[in-house]
């Protein structure tokens, strides 16, 4: 029998660390966390503030909402996730039969927080305990972490337990206000509404804008003489692209602007001599950047992998508990010495002592609040097999890693920039270009190039005379602040100082999931009900909105972690006025300003009155105004789709920025207009500001508008009602008119109709592995297969035995009933699994027959067994 007990949070942690343990020792996961403040039950507005204005006679009130009590000195009130109880009663059962039980859940915060929740539930004495960490899950580490173990940080656990509890605050207390005032559904979060509010202030940016034409001159020339020492590839005499930059001593930059202006030009230059002015060439060098910390990893992922940042940390996660890279959440880019000493040696011995940097590099972590004890992001074994690895992202992103850490040791590269300015005339023309002396570092991480990189320059003599090739004319646009991406969201959130590590995929999460912004082409954009949100948050709570309130808090967190701040008086100053403003907010005639409609000139289809444009959790519509009569009430509504996103995000800059020229401007406040078609003989357009009722009603035909990949209706395919094409926070999309009937059918990135696949079949039966969930039937891209019903927080899935399909008979879809008559068993009795053909896009019976695959496929009506090496 085992005499200690290690917990983790993750199965496949727990798989690594049993690797390096002896038989005294037994491993078990938490699954992630498991317990957490009691959700309580949703209140209004009323009941909020009899709440807030006598916190001692409703207190008790307190535990039942927001699940903590701020009049007894934060007491909180703890439920056990119901997905997570069998485990947690499992860790019980393992606890009471050893004496030691080891808390080796990550190192940060969140890790501190899990450790300590185990001890609460556990329940035995405080001397059972002993705590572990570790940045990377190797041999050595493990020894190393079990030789020195410590308690459990309280002041980490006091800085993860404020986090939540402001968190919980800030969301009890404003989804009422929000829902009171501007719509149903809405909610707000502490640091995700300044998040948001970076993407909205972004979008007001743009909205703001004017676009200006400007035309950019080139000239094509090439030297004279003996074209043979310049010929390019081709055998013809190569041609270096000259940029017009001066007009009689002054800069052109963006003077040009028309096509009319640009000819004029180019018509004098036509019968100017080009002569050589100067060429200068100037040494320039490149350091190697540090190593991953968590942002620069998912910003460096982003450009290079085109993965998103929640993939990215998933993809890492699994990396670090496999044990093949330190932990993945960390803003410090500090190294251990002996990985320092390991990568300085692989260098010299791979690339040649040349290629070392000639002191070892040591580099100045950027972020204040970054723990030093913490280690960048970098492989634990340069030797590792990359076959090793279970799929393609994780090879991808460790080569990224990888290359990164080495390239962090290496030498400088050394480049010659070379720049040749020619005159003709009163014109001043220049080229540039960069030539590598020395690749250093960037042998083993590549730069990604520019323009002056790719073009590799002659080498022009002064007063040497080139000779034109033909002239280019290019149509360019001034543009807008360019819209974050998730990588460059992150970034300026790290420069603000706002989150951490681990707080940066959750809060991009958030935004996007309660439709503030969206994602549209990897840019965001915000949704004009998360503008109303932001506007009236930046009202009413001015410190909640504030970018250096929202960073000093989280300084202040950084504080109670180190044991220099008390927890609860954090929370006291902040509740204390944060409160207090909830109360002004809530004043009807004072407080936040309701989201009122906007009256239109469309009348209703159903009473003739006028509609009015709303705006809710879910978007813009139309809905008429007799919705709140007291007699004849209307509830009529309309849903429009908007139509000016698609050029909003054009993905080539120049083909954005004049679809933003031609767009409609807001004769009363200038702001870019919104188009939303109401159907193909009406058009809406909507001033983009919120805080502007503005609009204008466009009739005319535009079926056209409609003609894309996608209809503007389709028929429901449950219940043969008519589908409208709605624009989502998630995309393109057909909703069902029928109320009672709510399908939808997403619209694919190819402009298809996503597969309409058979329902879900629910198996309780069919217990998950490892984790407190049941399996469920599911039709995918690939076919039939089991997944865990609370699929995609538990990602857990699985072939599905034939077998397991027969309970289920009445149940299965009627395109599935001929599976039921495909064999059970194979020739050796072992169970047969159904599998889906890609090639034929049909599924078979899989079993497995003397080493070799035994397959049955269904052919004219019965099933055909074959033997097969592969499976099909």
């Amino acid at each position: 029998m085992a005499r200690y007990l290690v917990i983790v949070e993750s199965p496949s942690k727990a798989k690594t660390i049993n690797k390096y343990l002896g038989k005294d020792y037994v491993v078990k996961s938490t699954a992630g966390h498991f317990r957490d403040l009691s959700k309580g039950k949703f209140i209004n507005l009323g009941i909020l503030l009899a709440q807030i204005k006598d916190a001692n006679k409703n207190k008790s009130t307190f535990f039942d909402t927001m699940g903590i009590d701020p009049t007894t000195g934060w007491e909180a009130k703890y439920a056990i996730d119901k997905d997570k109880e069998q485990v947690v009663a499992d860790l019980k059962t393992l606890a009471r039969e050893v004496d030691l039980i080891y808390l080796a859940t990550d190192m940060d915060r969140e890790g501190e927080a899990i450790a300590w929740h185990v001890m609460q539930v556990l329940d035995k004495p405080e001397e059972s305990y002993l705590r572990v960490v570790f940045s990377e899950i190797t041999k050595n580490a493990i020894k190393t972490a079990f030789e020195s173990p410590r308690q459990v940080n309280l002041n980490l656990v006091n800085a993860y337990l404020t986090r939540r509890f402001l968190d919980r605050i800030v969301g009890f207390n404003l989804s009422p206000l929000l829902w009171a005032k501007v719509a149903k559904k809405l909610s707000a979060g502490r640091v995700q509404s300044v998040a948001a509010k970076l993407i909205v202030e972004r979008e007001k940016e743009i909205r703001a804008f004017h676009v200006e034409e400007y035309w950019e001159l080139y000239a094509n020339l090439r030297r004279s003489g003996d074209f043979s020492k310049y010929s390019s590839e081709d055998g013809k005499a190569k041609s270096y692209r000259f940029q017009v930059a001066r007009y009689k001593g002054k800069a052109l930059g963006r003077t040009v602007k028309n096509r009319q202006a640009a000819d004029t030009l180019v018509a004098d230059l036509e019968s100017e001599k080009f002569v050589v002015l100067k060429h200068d060439k100037t040494p320039s060098t490149s350091k190697p950047s540090a190593p991953f910390t968590t942002s620069t990893l998912q910003q460096t992922a982003a450009s290079r992998l085109k993965f998103s940042i929640r993939k990215t940390m998933n993809v890492a996660q699994r990396l670090y508990e496999d044990g093949h890279i330190t932990y993945m959440r960390t803003d410090s880019t500090n190294l251990a010495a002996n990985a320092v000493r390991d990568v300085r040696f692989h260098i010299s011995q791979t690339y040649g002592q040349n290629y070392l940097s000639e002191t070892t590099r040591v580099y100045k972590t950027k972020v204040q609040s970054a723990q030093e004890a913490h280690e960048a992001i970098r492989p634990t074994n340069l030797a590792l097999d990359l076959a090793k690895l279970g799929n393609p992202d994780q090879r991808r992103l460790y080569e990224l890693i990888k290359s990164r850490f080495i390239a962090c040791q290496m030498a400088t590269a050394k480049y010659e920039n070379i720049s040749t300015t020619v005159k003709a005339g009163e014109f001043e023309l220049n080229t540039r270009g960069r030539k590598i002396l020395f690749d250093g570092f960037t042998k083993v991480l590549p730069a990604q190039s520019t323009t002056e990189d790719r073009q590799i320059l002659s080498d022009f003599h002064v007063n040497e005379e080139l000779i034109r090739t033909n002239f280019e004319t290019i149509q360019r646009f001034t543009k807008p602040a360019a819209r974050y991406s998730e990588a460059s969201l992150v970034k300026e959130l790290e420069k603000r100082g706002i989150g951490r590590p681990s707080t940066y995929v959750p809060i991009i999460s958030t935004i996007q999931e309660r439709g503030y912004v969206s994602i549209f082409k990897g840019k965001f954009f915000a949704e004009r009900v998360g503008e109303i949100v932001n506007s009236r948050l930046d009202e009413q709570f001015p410190n909640l909105m504030q970018y250096e309130f929202t960073a000093n808090l989280e300084s202040e967190l950084d504080d109670i972690a180190q044991g220099e701040k008390d927890w609860r008086k954090t929370l006291d100053h902040y509740y204390k006025d944060f409160s207090a403003r909830v109360e002004h907010a809530a004043d009807r005639e004072n407080g936040m300003r309701p989201n009122t409609p906007i009256a239109t000139s469309i009348n209703c289809s159903e009473c003739q009155r006028k509609m009015l444009v709303r705006t809710a959790s879910t978007g813009v519509f139309l809905g008429c105004e007799g919705y709140s009569a007291d007699d004849n009430r209307c509830t009529n509504t309309m849903n429009i789709c908007l139509l000016s996103r698609s050029a909003q995000s054009a993905t080539d800059e120049e083909e954005h920025a004049k679809a933003m020229k031609e767009r409609e401007r807001c004769s009363q406040c200038d702001f870019l207009m919104d188009e939303y078609l109401v159907n193909d003989q009406i058009k809406l357009s909507l001033c983009a500001n919120p805080n502007c009722e503005s609009y204008q009603v466009h009739e005319g035909d535009f079926s056209k508008l409609t003609q894309t990949p996608e209809q503007s209706t389709i028929e429901c395919n449950e219940c043969r009602s008519e589908m409208q094409l709605l624009d989502g926070r998630y995309g393109k999309y057909y909703k069902c008119q029928n109320r009672d009937c709510g399908n939808t059918r997403r619209v694919q990135k190819d402009g298809q109709l996503a597969p309409v696949f058979a329902k879900p079949v629910p198996m309780p039966e069919l217990r998950c592995e490892g984790i407190d969930d049941f399996f469920v039937l599911r039709e995918g891209r690939t076919g039939l297969f089991l997944a865990a019903s609370k699929y995609p927080k538990n990602r857990q899935t699985r072939p599905v035995r034939v077998s397991e399909l027969i309970p289920h008979a009445n149940e299965l879809d009627p395109k599935f009933k001929y599976l039921l008559e495909a064999p059970v068993d194979d020739p050796d009795g072992e169970p047969t699994t159904i599998r889906y053909s890609r090639k034929s896009k049909s599924h078979y019976v899989l079993g497995k027959s003397a080493s070799k695959s035994w397959i049955v496929t269904f052919e004219n009506g019965e099933w055909v067994p074959r033997i097969s090496d592969k499976e099909a």
